[in-house]
């Protein structure tokens, strides 16, 4: 009976440890910016001649490439991006980096699946997608924000 006991135990032990990324939780997004960032972010677009098409969660995106290989909010992405403001500025930029995308700004999470690897896009994201009500570093309070993404590899 110890035995048994014992063996259980072990399975249970060995299943348990060998689940993948354990450490990571993957997010499920259920916000949906509000109708008048939408709108702010719209008129952007409109102001602009830029066509993107318009996602029911409040992002807009263009689709340069499509890609093959699609993430997923709990896969690592290796991407190339820059990121800046409406008025022109840029706050960030890297090339071949990696990230776990769940834990990026929700725009990312929602976004960077309708590409695939070797794809790229440009994501317009309104503040309750993005950074918020909070200044974060170069980027102030309530700002959309742009970001033209090359998706090199899903991991």
């Amino acid at each position: 009976m110890r035995k048994i006991n014992l063996l259980v135990i072990l399975l249970i032990i060995m299943f348990t440890a060998c689940k993948k990324d354990s450490d990571k939780s993957c997010p499920t997004v259920t916000i949906t910016a509000p109708d008048s960032e939408v709108a702010a972010l719209q008129a952007y677009l409109d102001d602009n001649s830029i066509t993107a098409t318009k996602d029911p969660r409040g992002f807009f995106y263009v689709i340069h490439a499509a890609g093959d290989k699609k993430p997923g909010v709990c896969d690592d992405v290796t991407i190339n991006y820059a990121g800046k403001l409406t008025d022109g500025t840029q706050f960030d930029a890297a090339n071949n980096v990696t990230f776990y995308l769940g834990r990026l700004i929700i725009g990312w999470q929602e976004g960077l699946p309708l590409i695939g690897t070797g794809g790229s896009i440009t994501l317009y994201i309104p503040p309750s997608l993005g950074y918020g009500s909070a200044d974060n570093g170069p980027i102030p309070a309530n700002s959309n924000l742009i970001f033209d993404i090359e998706l090199n590899g899903v991991n």
